[in-house]
Order: C-alpha cells, then sequence, then structure tokens
C-alpha cells in the first residue's frame, strides 16, 4: 500500500511539473532562442528585457530592421486575416520606428561596425471584433472584442549576429483604440518605437 501511494504521489507531482512545463512554452512563441536571461522590466517599460553585460550600445548609431514577423494568439477566435492587412501592420510597425528614430538613428539595410540589426515578433495576435459582445466591452470596459498584442524582439550586432539585448512585452486594447481598425496594434507599436528611441538616447547620453 505504502509503495502504491508512493506511485501517486510521483505520479501527481509529474502532472503538475508537465502542467507547468507545457504553460512555460504557450507563454512564449518560440521566436526568440533563448528566453531564460529576461529579467522584468523597468516600470512603465517593457515587461520583460535582457541585456548584454560588457556592450557598448553608444557604437550602435544605425538601425538594420528585419521584416516583422506575426504569430496569432493560439485562442484567437479569427486567424484569417488577409495578407494584404498583414502587410499593412507590417508596413505600420516600421512606419513607426521610422518616425521615431528619425533624425538621429537612420534607417539602413546593410550591417556594419555601427549597425544595430532589430528583429521583431508581433505574437499572441488577436485582432478587435466587432460584435454583440462589443456591448459588454464598451459598458464595462473590459470583455471580448478588445484585442491583444505582444512582442518579442531582439538587437544584434550586425556584423558578428551576436544577441546583445531582448525583451518581451503586451499590451490590451481599449474601447478608444478599438474604434479604429487596427487601433490596438498601431499604438503599440507607437509605445515600441518609443522605447527604442528612449533606449538609443540613454545609450547615447541623450536622455533627459
Amino acid at each position: 500500500m505504502r509503495n502504491v501511494l508512493k506511485i501517486l504521489h510521483i505520479m501527481v507531482v509529474s502532472l503538475f511539473l508537465l502542467a507547468g512545463v507545457a504553460q512555460a512554452k504557450q507563454e512564449y512563441s518560440g521566436f526568440l532562442v533563448d528566453y531564460s536571461e529576461l529579467k522584468p522590466g523597468p516600470q512603465g517599460g517593457v515587461a520583460k528585457v535582457y541585456r548584454k553585460e560588457g556592450v557598448d550600445f553608444k557604437k550602435y548609431s544605425k538601425i538594420m530592421m528585419d521584416h516583422v514577423v506575426f504569430f496569432f494568439k493560439e485562442d484567437a477566435a479569427d486567424k484569417g486575416i488577409d495578407p494584404l492587412e498583414m502587410a499593412e501592420l507590417s508596413h505600420k510597425f516600421h512606419k513607426e520606428a521610422k518616425a521615431a528614430l528619425s533624425g538621429a538613428y537612420p534607417l539602413v539595410e546593410e550591417p556594419g561596425p555601427d549597425v544595430m540589426r532589430v528583429r521583431v515578433a508581433i505574437t499572441d495576435l488577436e485582432l478587435p471584433k466587432r460584435t454583440a459582445g462589443m456591448l459588454k466591452s464598451i459598458m464595462t470596459g473590459k470583455g471580448p472584442g478588445l484585442g491583444e498584442i505582444s512582442m518579442e524582439f531582439e538587437f544584434l550586432d550586425s556584423e558578428t549576429n551576436q544577441r546583445i539585448a531582448a525583451g518581451v512585452d503586451r499590451r490590451t486594447g481599449d474601447i478608444l483604440q478599438n474604434l479604429r481598425k487596427f487601433g490596438t496594434a498601431e499604438d503599440a507599436f507607437k509605445f515600441w518605437a518609443q522605447r527604442l528611441r528612449l533606449r538609443m538616447d540613454e545609450a547615447h547620453g541623450k536622455s533627459k
């Protein structure tokens, strides 16, 4: 009887461990190879960040940005976004990045000693739904239809492709954002682009 109870105990513990592993795997998209180095980000900034020790970020004065990669939320009700809309979202992200960096850190297409490569994935993408559930959202400020979006990113030395920084963040839409078709995504893109500019300015001693 004691052996049976021992086996049952091991089975229960194993189930909890497996559930924890499954939950950890679902937390991120897999776009980044390693998530173990991520730490809680600064207040008001992105949720989790990593910065390689000893890197002189001041040497990077130009940005080479990869095409944005998209991952839909696993349980999103509608994953049938039109390819043209996907291209539009990608364009909006690059537009916000260019606007935020304009006049200080030009976007380039070739690697170099002063170029930082930026990889970005838009994950857990769920577009806002304008359905009967939207009425509940309007009345309560929460509920179905509010849209959600996350980002995973990493900064690389463009010549060596060595990771020098990385991070993840999540944004949830509100009622005003969802009056626009891509409101949640557009506002998230703007926030993330402005955070990139802020970090670049801090590295170059330009922060206010």
